[in-house]
């Protein structure tokens, strides 16, 4: 499997994670008519670790949270717009990109993946600058995610 983003998607979607260092963004691409909606979402960590820190032991540095709201939004609009949901990103300051265990838990719901059909994609950036990317993709034959290629162009 192989994920295809245009190369202004891409770099749209660096842009987001330079501009959000030190913290994590996230956000989603959107698809229609053969171009590529990319959505930034806030990412409300701090606001969390700040009410709740026992809950939320790490800040927006380690940790990110897709605003509920801002989600929800870009959900309806893939339904009612006909713009499928074709990637959820975000980055991850000063660490390669890897997959975490808590990146796997947020993508599933009962054991399967929460937005079957969506690649995952995890942005790495050191000192303010995109390092490195890995997409992931469900594998319905293994039962868990896999890395794939990414091509933009």
């Amino acid at each position: 499997m192989v994920l295809h983003l245009r190369q202004s998607t891409l770099e749209d979607i660096d842009r987001h994670a330079a501009e959000s260092y030190p913290n994590e963004c996230c956000g989603a691409v959107l698809a229609e008519d053969g171009r590529e909606i990319v959505r930034r979402i806030t990412n409300i960590q701090d606001r969390l670790h700040t009410e709740d820190p026992g809950t939320h032991p790490r800040d927006a540095r380690t940790a990110y949270f897709m605003d509920p709201k801002e989600l929800y939004s870009v959900l309806r609009e893939a339904e009612e717009q006909n713009r499928p949901l074709r990637v959820l990103y975000h980055s991850h300051p000063d660490h390669d990109a890897y997959f975490s265990a808590e990146d796997k838990a947020r993508a599933m719901a009962w054991d399967e993946p929460a937005y079957p059909g969506t690649f995952y994609l995890v942005v790495s950036v050191v000192d303010g600058g995109v390092r490195d990317h890995l997409a992931v993709a469900w594998d319905p034959e293994q039962r868990d995610f896999a890395a794939v290629e990414i091509v933009a162009g």
